[in-house]
């Protein structure tokens, strides 16, 4: 009752069953490391990232420094924005429908947009996990039913059926069941720890998104205090 025998038994249904649950793992086990990587160099980074950056002297060096010690790029993506809207107003530039916009309107919208194009690239790959996390144990049911399927099928024509006829073929259609959850389990939990992780980036991201605001149209500089 292993695995092996369960392939050499099955057919094309069951294979195939197999085989995408297999793909499912490989894909979902990329994208978590992928997004946990991210995830931690996000973290290690945020927090000396956005001191350096309130610390320099003016916006453009502010811009450079936050470049250089944001390893996963999103918030200094949004400086080098607030940066080069900054600096469309100030030259005046009276081209397009925003030719008439305030520098507080243009910021804003400007902002806007890049915390919309930010929050895709963030949640990038979570739809696929709950997906998986959602349909991996019923493929792996339908792995099963199919196999005790075939197994009973190849026990009508006996006259005399005892019980070592059946648990053998039955064990191993249950393998599928125990490979769809061994797939959704691990996406399930990533998915779960991964959207608390882009809550709070997301949150994070806002922040700064204001304070870039308020420093750009009143001048206001902000200083960090860090919590005891």
């Amino acid at each position: 009752m292993d695995f092996q025998h369960f392939w050499a038994q099955g057919d094309l249904v069951s294979h195939g069953v197999a085989l995408m649950l297999g793909l499912l793992s490989v894909l979902s086990w990329a994208i978590i490391g992928t997004r946990l990587v991210r995830q931690w160099r996000l973290a290690h980074s945020l927090d000396g990232s956005l001191e350096a950056f309130w610390a320099a002297p003016t916006l453009e060096q502010a811009v450079d420094v936050m470049g250089e010690k944001d390893a996963s790029g999103v918030f200094a993506g949004m400086a080098r924005t607030a940066l080069h809207l900054h600096t469309q107003h100030v030259r005046r530039l009276d081209q397009g429908i925003a030719s008439g916009l305030s520098a507080s309107e243009m910021l804003t919208r400007g902002l806007r947009n890049y915390m919309v194009q930010a929050q895709a690239r963030i949640e990038n790959g979570l739809t696929f996990l709950a997906s998986v996390g959602s349909t991996a144990p019923f493929i792996g049911l339908l792995g099963t039913v199919w196999g005790i399927y075939h197994a009973l099928l190849g026990l009508a024509g006996s006259h005399q059926v005892v019980l070592d006829q059946v648990a053998g073929p039955v064990g191993e259609a249950l393998i599928m069941t125990a490979a769809g959850l061994f797939v959704a389990i691990p996406a399930v939990l990533a998915y779960n720890a991964l959207t608390r992780a882009n809550r709070l980036t997301v949150a994070y991201l806002d922040g700064f998104a204001h304070d870039l605001h308020a420093y750009l149209t009143t001048g206001a500089r902000l200083h960090l205090v860090k919590a005891a």
